[in-house]
């Protein structure tokens, strides 16, 4: 039997079968040490996110790419211990890159303007911004797109392409805004007199800011009537509230205060070129 036993061993394949099993058993053992290791490096990169206070939009993010990256790294260590050619296994990853980053490139292209958006972070969740022409709060920034809600309770979803490359105009980024109102009065009546009634008005509205103070200004004589520009200072906040109820008010003062608010008029007058001459009767003075 012993005999039978080292005939076998000295076999060709018996040599081949042993370094199989040893390079077999050395990929598990760097596939398991590997995935191990990755766990533990992925715990300390979630700490140190979490003690620098990273976007958690970011850091999901991150830690979802580092997951992917360190079990690709461990995987092609895994094989290259079992004595798979890595050349192939490199050709073939890269050849599958490429045609998912041609397939995806949309997607993609989203994706790294999202990170951007992210970390550049031009507005934050329930600021209040207009994109491109459109308008809305921003209830979510995700990895592919963002999401407004408009006005009227409506979700808005735009990809993170476009957010990206338009401007952004952000009515909440800061504390304060200012109202930039338009009144125009007739020509005979007096500017001082129509100042003077406006401050009033301003004056009786408490949540209008004191500093910088409300700036009453000729803005522009127009056709019809001198345009009058009213620019007080609010809290972003009351910024909508305080606009409608100052319109509402300086109409109702103007109104009593017998100052007139005037439309656009025209004056249409009518030419017949080619109309006929009436006929002139010649008489004598006996006639």
């Amino acid at each position: 039997m012993t005999e039978l036993l080292r005939r076998l061993f000295d076999l060709p394949w018996a040599s081949y079968a042993a370094e199989l099993a040893l390079r077999l058993t050395l990929a598990l053992w760097v596939l398991l040490l590997g995935l191990w290791l990755a766990r533990l490096a992925l715990k300390v990169l979630a700490r140190l996110l979490q003690r620098f206070n990273v976007d958690p939009m970011l850091a999901d993010f991150l830690r979802n790419l580092a997951s992917g990256a360190l079990v690709v790294v461990v995987t092609v260590g895994a094989l290259d211990q079992a004595g798979v050619p890595m050349s192939s296994i490199l050709a073939a990853l890269g050849a599958a890159g490429l045609a998912i980053a041609l397939a995806l490139r949309d997607s993609l292209s989203n994706l790294a303007a999202g990170v951007m958006l992210i970390l550049l972070k031009p507005f934050r969740a329930g600021d209040l911004i207009g994109i491109g022409g459109q308008t809305g709060k921003v209830e979510s920034l995700r990895l592919m797109h963002t999401v407004l809600l408009t006005p009227d309770n409506c979700e808005l979803v735009l990809p993170n392409n476009r957010v990206a490359s338009e401007p952004i105009l952000n009515y909440t980024a800061r504390a304060t805004r200012r109202i930039d109102l338009v009144i125009g009065i007739a020509y005979r009546d007096d500017v001082g007199r129509a100042f003077s009634i406006m401050r009033g008005v301003l004056d009786a509205e408490p949540r209008i800011l004191r500093e910088p103070s409300p700036q009453l200004l000729v803005d522009k004589l127009a056709e019809s009537s001198v345009d009058l520009a009213i620019r007080p200072w609010v809290a972003t906040g009351d910024y909508l509230e305080v606009r409608a109820n100052l319109l509402r008010r300086l109409k109702e003062a103007l109104a009593a205060a017998g100052i007139d608010v005037p439309f656009p008029q025209r004056e249409l007058r009518v030419v017949h070129e080619n109309a006929p001459t009436p006929a002139v009767q010649l008489g004598t003075a006996a006639d």
